[in-house]
């Protein structure tokens, strides 16, 4: 899902309808409210920082040096084939709803898997792709949850994880990729935490991954033929560990995966499958190992390292556990590393703060690197586009909490209004990538743009990631107050004028400072965020609950019940006197709507200004441009009302 948040967060403009009155009129699956008429000419100025494409690099062809990458033309992401680098991107998939995923088989590039939703609903379907006619073949029931699919080392089975069986949890299945009718269930599993990483070389045996929270997971090896499982990962003392990433070397002896036992990060691991001794790999690496690739002879691992946000690249010798030299590589954020068939060249696909995703090579053997697509940008020349600075704060138990702040101009002179833009998760973390339409409220407005990375970030260590779970909640809260303070020490941001918003968890969190902090902000937008998490966790998708119960609390439980009820942000609703933007997707399969809705009717009971934006054909974030587009100029039109008047 990381692949389709980060494509989506780079839009591409779409003309608008245009009323008599030169409005811009919101398209049939819109539902508006409280929301003033948009001037069209609006578009004119805004239009280009949503004009903005990005391309993802998804796979290596496995006889041919070309690629698949995932990018838009039109309303969403589809699959495109790139021969060579800087050619055409040709688009072999065309849907109303976004593509997810494409991949290649390890032999043979006559066909490929890809994964489509139905309006945002992530309940996936995997299909294949015949390149010889065009043909597209579904191999899963076409209702069920379908996800992590993995390709056998032979390319004629794929196996993922299905909630076919019961709707919630998550089994693993296997089918043979030219005959849908073959699928059939390997393992019946319990929970909604587990997911296919690998098969064997001989095409016996799978790894498997099951994740209780983000950070308690546990590697299984599974049996094809009877389902049978032996974890490879027993829980060890006190202290939960989470493995992920797990990968069979080439003979199929050992395994390497991530671990952060006993460390405070990911670390690359090798452990035999014999003895189960494990051999640390990076040992001398104080940051998490995101992602690693193994080259198709087994002689090199690529991971790439989260260095303060920053995408570090190594390659490493399988036969010397060392590192060899790379090239310099752009500063930026890259994620989806894989070698292609011939161990030399890596595939991936970076941003950075001037440049949107676009796919990238780079050559082993003679260091080149080639930039294989060159995404669009409205026309504007991004190379001027402000760079971020690190910044660290004193929170209120003098803990230093660190964000990227991003200031306008100097062409806008004096203390600057502020947005404060808070990210989901809570596990996740802001990175230095490409801002897309948010370089509008810096460029054109003014406005400093600041992303925390608030306790319960990831990045920073296991125990930083803890520290906002269950009981802990408020705390996030005051970080956020800790930066409001520092705001008022900084000579050209103006303390007076600040906004709060965030998307998912960030959303939660943007009406959790409102309600805390109503008399510190001007106004708040809320994208598809929980309003109370008592009724988030009775009403998210099932294959969710437990995982979100670790991280939130458990609702069932009195006390906890009655803390999570305390701390609702639609408990606390009266507190809320400025202006208040709401935004959600009605098929959300995470954060149901109706934790929107109950918000915007508790608030307007206070005479408080609310606008209310659903799209009936989205789920968790608009995914269609044309819904995009109007959620980017509505936007707009809040912070000019509210923020800078």
């Amino acid at each position: 899902m990381k692949r389709c948040l980060r494509l989506l967060a780079a839009t591409l403009f779409v003309s608008f309808a245009f009323a008599q009155s030169d409005d811009i009129v919101p398209n049939e699956n819109l539902v508006v409210e409280g929301i003033p008429k948009i001037p069209a000419a609006l578009a004119d100025k805004a239009g280009r920082y949503s004009d903005f494409r990005a391309a993802s690099f998804e796979s290596w062809d496995p006889d041919r040096r070309e690629m698949l990458i995932e990018t838009r033309f039109g309303d969403t992401a589809q699959v495109h084939q790139v021969k060579a680098p800087g050619a055409a991107r040709t688009q072999l998939t065309f849907f109303p709803d976004r593509v997810a995923e494409a991949i290649y088989p390890p032999v043979n590039g006559n066909s490929f898997l890809f994964m489509k939703d139905v309006g945002g609903g992530e309940f996936f379907q995997l299909y294949r792709y015949d390149r010889a006619t065009g043909d597209v073949m579904l191999l899963t029931d076409g209702k069920s949850r379908n996800v992590d699919p993995r390709w056998a080392y032979q390319g004629d089975r794929v196996a993922f994880g299905s909630t076919r069986r019961d709707g919630n949890d998550i089994d693993i299945w296997v089918v043979n990729a030219n005959d849908a009718s073959s699928a059939r269930m390997v393992a019946q599993l319990e929970g909604g935490g587990w997911a296919v990483s690998d098969w064997s070389p001989d095409g016996n045996q799978l790894l498997v991954t099951n994740s209780v929270s983000a950070a308690e997971s546990y590697v299984w090896l599974m049996d094809v033929a009877s389902g049978k499982k032996e974890l490879l990962t027993p829980k060890s003392g006190a202290e939960t560990v989470a493995y992920s990433n797990a990968r069979f070397a080439k003979d199929g002896k050992s395994a390497y995966m991530t671990s952060d036992l006993d460390s405070e990060f990911q670390r690359l691991t090798k452990m035999d499958l014999t003895s189960r001794n494990v051999t640390v790999l990076t040992s001398a690496l104080n940051w998490d190992v995101d992602e690693f690739d193994l080259s198709k002879d087994g002689h090199w691992i690529a991971f790439e390292a989260n260095e303060d946000g920053i995408s570090i690249l190594h390659v490493l010798d399988t036969t010397t556990n060392k590192e060899v030299p790379l090239p310099k590589l752009p500063v930026g954020v890259m994620y989806g590393i894989q070698w292609r068939s011939n161990s030399r060249e890596l595939g991936f696909s970076l941003s950075t703060a001037s440049q949107p995703y676009d796919a990238y090579s780079v050559d082993m053997v003679s260091g080149k690197i080639e930039r294989w697509t060159f995404s669009e940008t409205g026309g504007l020349n991004t190379s001027g586009f402000t760079q971020p600075e690190l910044i660290h704060w004193k929170s209120w138990d003098q803990r230093s909490i660190s964000g990227f702040l991003y200031k306008p101009g100097t062409k806008f002179p004096g203390k600057r209004p502020v947005i404060i833009d808070i990210h989901g998760g809570p596990e996740g973390q802001v990175r230095p990538e490409f801002l897309g339409h948010d370089n509008y409220f810096l460029n054109e407005l003014g406005i400093a743009m600041i992303y925390p990375n608030v306790r319960g970030s990831t990045g920073y260590g296991k125990s930083f990631q803890k520290l906002d779970n269950g009981i802990l909640r408020e705390g996030s809260y005051k970080d956020i107050s800790s930066l409001l303070d520092w705001i008022q020490t900084q000579p050209d941001l103006d303390a007076s004028k600040v906004m709060i918003t965030g998307g998912s968890y960030g959303g939660f969190m943007t009406l959790a400072v409102a309600t805390n902090y109503n008399d510190r902000i001007c106004c708040s937008v809320d994208v598809v965020g929980p309003s109370n998490l008592v009724t988030f966790l009775e009403h998210t998708s099932g294959y969710r609950q437990d995982l979100r119960r670790v991280e939130y609390g458990d609702e069932r439980d009195p006390k906890m019940r009655e803390f999570l009820e305390r701390i609702a942000p639609a408990n606390n609703a009266t507190n809320i006197t400025k202006p208040l933007f709401v935004i959600a997707g009605r098929n959300d399969p995470r954060v149901p709507a109706s934790e929107s809705a109950q918000m915007v009717q508790v608030v307007r009971k206070n005479g408080t200004p609310v606008w209310w934006l659903l799209a009936k054909d989205e789920g968790h974030g608009f995914g269609k441009k044309k819904n995009r587009d109007y959620q980017f100029y509505a936007t707009v039109e809040f912070v000019k009302e509210y923020l800078l008047k």
